[in-house]
């Protein structure tokens, strides 16, 4: 029974395939343009045209634009010369194609360039003997405490901003680098923002919400988090949403070009304000269902990601000098 119903799923497969490249030719005699004219003249830019030249290069038969995605940056150019010409396509005639390709290519080639970064730094295990490190980790200290000098590089006072002990550096072993890299450009970036949040995750209770915002959130009841540690948590969940492909929805629509490091962190930023609310109203009873409410919570935003037109649009200190489209 199971070898049947291998046998008739690969027989479907082959089949729409065929049928696929069929209805493509027919296509292509009907209007006279390829399959990459037709997405660029009569899809709107940013995500929903990109994640289409994406499928179509990489479902292609031609060796050329199936390695068109994975190309170098600087090789992007020549790579859509070749393609113009294995097409037929004259570029005198079809200018803007050329430069709707290259827009896509960037975004294509630079979501994958980033996911090289990010696992990188993910990669990057944090050492104490190391003085970059050491520096980034006393610098988060000053930007969510400036007015509390740490006493000592190994104290109790990590806790005060939600590390689990008296070394922050073993709490950064899952997520390497990345961890640190984005809570120091959360406490950066958006400092006062980042000083509130931490301040509502120690104390809920004593927030700089009025009385009547906290009853109508329904936070009176409100259980704090530890900060650092939720941020390394929300850390690994961009990870993931990065690796998973669901954020070249997100990524295509903000950036014009090749998404950054920088882009990945204001996206970090993004989700620890919108985690921070959606635990205040979520309104657990306990810490025990941080599990609970960060699973709800991503597949909260993974459905948010599934339109094609979703663009994660932060409003705060963060996002400034970011290009959306």
């Amino acid at each position: 029974f199971v070898f049947h119903r291998m046998l008739i799923q690969v027989c479907l497969y082959f089949y729409c395939k065929f049928l696929w490249r069929c209805l493509k030719f027919v296509m292509r005699k009907l209007t006279g343009r390829c399959e990459l004219q037709r997405i660029c003249y009569n899809t709107k830019p940013g995500a929903p045209r990109t994640m289409k030249i994406e499928t179509s290069l990489r479902d292609s038969k031609s060796k050329l634009l199936q390695t068109s995605v994975s190309v170098h940056p600087d090789a992007i150019e020549k790579t859509i010369e070749d393609i113009m010409e294995l097409k037929k396509i004259n570029p005198d005639i079809n200018p803007q194609l050329g430069i709707s390709l290259q827009a896509c290519l960037l975004q294509i080639v630079g979501y994958r360039n980033l996911i090289a970064d990010v696992e990188k730094l993910r990669r990057e295990p944090y050492d104490s003997d190391n003085p970059q490190h050491e520096e980034m980790l006393l610098k988060l200290w000053k930007f969510l405490k400036p007015n509390t000098p740490l006493e000592s590089r190994i104290s109790k006072q990590w806790c005060e901003i939600g590390f689990q002990g008296d070394d922050p550096k073993t709490d950064f072993r899952g997520m390497g680098l990345l961890g640190l890299y984005n809570l120091q450009y959360f406490a950066e970036r958006d400092a006062t923002a980042a000083q509130q949040v931490l301040s509502d995750s120690l104390h809920p209770k004593c927030s700089k919400f009025s009385k009547a915002e906290w009853e109508k959130k329904r936070m009176d009841k409100a259980i704090g988090y530890s900060f650092a540690i939720v941020g390394i948590n929300i850390t690994d969940l961009a990870y993931n949403l990065l690796v998973s492909g669901a954020l070249k929805t997100h990524f295509y629509n903000i950036a014009p070009e090749a998404p950054t490091l920088s882009h990945f962190q204001q996206t970090f930023c993004y989700l620890m304000h919108e985690f921070h609310k959606f635990w205040i109203d979520e309104d657990p009873m306990d810490i025990m269902e941080f599990n609970r409410v960060r699973e709800k919570f991503r597949k909260r935003i993974v459905k948010q990601l599934q339109n094609p037109d979703m663009a994660l649009c932060p409003h705060f200190a963060a996002s400034e000098g970011l290009i959306n489209m």
